[in-house]
């Protein structure tokens, strides 16, 4: 029965989310069992794609890419696909009927880190924070929202400006990783080479306006979603905190990280605002 080999994948999807990002992973168990599955199946797919350009050195990237997009647009246009990641995710995807702009512009994001190193130009950074992020923050509210539109057009903007605060708090985390061995650099008229503590401030500011816009959002989504979101909110804007509070050398030089206690602490706290309806 394809019942079976649906739930496979679905727990496929679960695992790569288990297994890629713990932090993700508790804040999507704090969502309704409802919508938990999807947001496993939206985050399987766009990990897989980002596998692709971050991390399989020894082999042809771009035909890996081809072949996944490929098997992408077959696996929404047949409904099914041998790929379970991309199985479930179709399932998602027609579940709550989630605009094809938005997968095609996460594509787009991902295929240009095969060549693209360097993004020189604001408009050129925009463009892949919002492929990169912004539409993946619009995938799960689909699933939030559930079908209602209305919503989703209230929360779009506030979606896409934590999607973004989100990607940027990991470019500012991993900026080690990208520069030494992916040879990127994201941030626009910032010498990381030679990054200061004026740069860092001008960054940091930007992100936590991008956290301001988000945060006025989750107060207004549905319940199964407002808690594991929350959850996530506080994640990253603890993390963002203790980037902020770090010497640009030790930056540059060390992946800042939220130990496993004091996320346990971040998700006790959260719990505490949410019951009190703090948030």
């Amino acid at each position: 029965m394809k019942t079976i080999f649906d739930n496979v994948s679905y727990g496929c999807s679960k695992l790569v989310t288990e297994s890629y990002s713990t932090s993700f992973s508790l804040a999507t168990k704090m969502l309704a069992p409802s919508i938990r599955g999807d947001i496993y199946n939206i985050y399987g797919f766009v990990r897989f794609a980002d596998e692709i350009v971050d991390t399989f050195h020894d082999y042809d990237k771009k035909i890996l890419f081809d072949n996944f997009e490929k098997d992408l647009h077959n696996a929404i246009a047949q409904k099914i696909s041998l790929n379970p990641i991309l199985n479930s995710f179709q399932y998602t995807f027609h579940k709550y009927e989630i605009p094809m702009h938005l997968v095609d512009a996460f594509m787009e994001s991902m295929r240009m880190d095969l060549d693209k190193k360097e993004y020189k130009t604001v408009a050129e950074y925009k463009q892949y924070i919002y492929g990169s992020a912004d539409v993946v923050g619009l995938m799960c509210l689909c699933v939030f929202v559930n079908g209602d539109k209305e919503k989703y057009d209230t929360l779009k903007d506030s979606a896409m400006a934590l999607g973004s605060a989100f990607q940027k708090v990991n470019f500012l985390r991993d900026l080690k990783a990208d520069y030494e061995h992916l040879e990127r650099s994201y941030f626009p008229n910032t010498n990381l080479m030679a990054l200061d503590e004026v740069s860092k401030k001008r960054i940091v500011q930007e992100i936590e306006d991008d956290f301001s816009r988000g945060f006025a959002g989750i107060q207004e989504l549905p319940a199964t979603a407002k808690f594991g979101v929350y959850t996530a909110y506080r994640y990253y804007y603890k993390l963002l905190q203790k980037l902020k509070n770090t010497p640009p050398l030790e930056i540059k030089n060390t992946r800042i990280r939220v130990p496993n206690y004091q996320k346990f602490g971040l998700l006790a706290h959260s719990y505490v605002n949410y019951k009190l309806q703090l948030v």
